[in-house]
């Protein structure tokens, strides 16, 4: 997000740690953000009650209702505001709920100010398009030795625990190992 001196984008910040909020408020400000805070769900729906942000950072867990329950009520506050859901806590699961949710982006703590602005900006840059190179699958052969040499890695290169790995008896194992790598 890019500020002039006509407009200062609307920011609000929801988490229960009062230093995290107040700090990350503070650089916030100083990137010419108009910031407001909360410390609670019940907090943040009235401030968005009576202005609401163009954008939020919310925090996932909190006393009381979460920060799941937040983007769902914000989003019905006002539907153009873009949140990010930030969290200590973080899944896969609750990533694929805030963004069905509404939420623009998804972070892990700990982040600053400037991931925060980063992921607001990822989340309204277009899909990536796919690479137009044709892949081609290695052999199995191929795939059957890569396997073994990681395992073998994995290992150290202990022979014998590879072999009790693989599920396979030592002396084959040495076989396998003796040939080249097949082509891809």
């Amino acid at each position: 997000m890019t500020t002039d001196a006509a407009h200062k984008p609307s920011l609000l910040i929801v988490d229960d740690d009062q230093v995290f909020r107040t700090r990350l408020a503070r650089a916030f400000v100083d990137r010419g953000y108009d910031v407001r805070t909360a410390g609670d769900y019940d907090d943040a729906v009235a401030q968005a009650e009576a202005d609401s942000p163009e954008l939020a950072v919310l925090d996932l867990k909190m006393p009381g209702r979460s920060g799941l329950e937040l983007v769902k009520a914000l989003r019905e506050i006002d539907p153009s505001t873009k949140m990010l859901v930030l969290t200590g806590y973080g899944s896969i699961a609750t990533a694929i709920d805030a963004v069905r949710l509404g939420a623009t982006y998804y972070l892990s703590k700990p982040a600053d100010a400037d991931d925060i602005v980063a992921a607001f900006a990822r989340g309204e840059a277009p899909p990536l398009e796919p690479p137009d190179i044709e892949y081609k699958a290695p052999s199995l052969a191929r795939a059957e030795w890569e396997h073994i040499n990681r395992v073998l890695s994995d290992c150290g290169g202990n022979i014998s625990e590879a072999a009790r790995r693989l599920g396979i008896h030592r002396r084959s194992l040495q076989r396998k190992l003796q040939k080249y790598p097949p082509n891809k």
